[in-house]
């Protein structure tokens, strides 16, 4: 991955999401994560129901299949 930032010694977005991720943590604790994650687990049960879940997990590790492109 080439780095384009425009400046000598600048950061990658890798790493600019790397130390944000890393600041949050510090300020709230790795509970924060477990609450996001657990509130946009049950905001997506109540908009796809239960059974998006089995389908997603059928997918697990499945690769996407491409799309042919457009001529």
């Amino acid at each position: 991955m080439a780095q384009d930032s425009g400046q000598a010694g600048g950061m990658s977005v890798r790493e600019a999401g790397r130390r944000g991720g890393e600041r949050v943590k510090a300020k709230y604790g790795s509970e924060f994560y477990e609450e996001i994650g657990r509130k946009g687990g049950e905001a997506t049960k109540s908009k796809y129901g239960p059974s998006f879940y089995e389908v997603i997990g059928q997918k697990g590790g499945q690769r996407p299949k491409r799309k042919a492109a457009a001529s």
